[in-house]
């Protein structure tokens, strides 16, 4: 009998902890993506992101950008709270250019980043300035977005595109898989600043998202 009832007791804690396990663990969703590491980087320097915040390099760059928007939940209706976004860009010269003492991802993303969170409205709002393209290429100016879930590994959206983009061509609208939606962005001047508004969906047009 004591024996049974051994047997028993350890099944249930091996099902418990089994339990907590999987509860815990993070859906890995998105397809490839070695980068996306650079989303964590926030822990190591101590950021506590917020539902806005501005990009490093604002101030003294122009032209200036509000972006702002909301993240809904895989029904387009939901607001998705605590989604974590991290966001990066080049400079004025195309080049993603690091600080003079640069940490983590920095190295290869530059310094023009951030990350934000949101509140249980799902909004957020980030500003910056608009990055130029990359010298000799023909690759519109984009801002690349990733996204962290609570229990999803990151994976990368749509960059942010400019409708008003000479460089945005037809066949490059057409290439862009809508990862989030659409990231092509109109900016329009409202109070001195350039602004623009999306809409992002978690999980819409990801690999591997249930």
């Amino acid at each position: 009998m004591k024996t049974y009832l051994h047997v028993l007791l350890l099944t249930l804690l091996s099902i418990s902890c089994k339990g907590q396990s999987d509860a815990n663990a993070e859906r890995n969703v998105g397809g490839p993506c070695q980068d996306c590491e650079a989303v964590l980087d926030f822990k190591a320097l101590n950021i506590a992101p917020k539902a806005i915040d501005t990009l490093p390099g604002f101030e003294n760059n122009k032209p200036k950008l509000k972006i702002t928007g909301t993240v809904f939940q895989r029904d387009g209706k939901t607001p998705a709270e605590n989604t974590l976004l991290y966001l990066y860009h080049t400079d004025r010269k195309g080049i993603y250019q690091p600080s003079k003492n640069p940490f983590g991802w920095e190295k290869t993303h530059g310094q023009y980043r951030g990350w934000l969170k949101t509140g249980k409205d799902g909004k957020f709002t980030f500003y910056t300035f608009r990055p130029a393209p990359y010298p000799k290429v023909q690759e519109p100016e984009h801002i690349h977005i990733y996204v962290k879930e609570p229990n999803t590994i990151p994976y990368y959206m749509d960059s942010y595109f400019f409708e008003s983009d000479p460089k945005l061509t037809s066949e490059k609208r057409r290439s862009q898989k809508n990862r989030g939606g659409s990231g092509i962005v109109k900016l329009e001047k409202k109070n001195g600043i350039w602004t623009a508004n999306r809409k992002l969906i978690l999980g819409l047009n990801i690999p591997d998202y249930k």
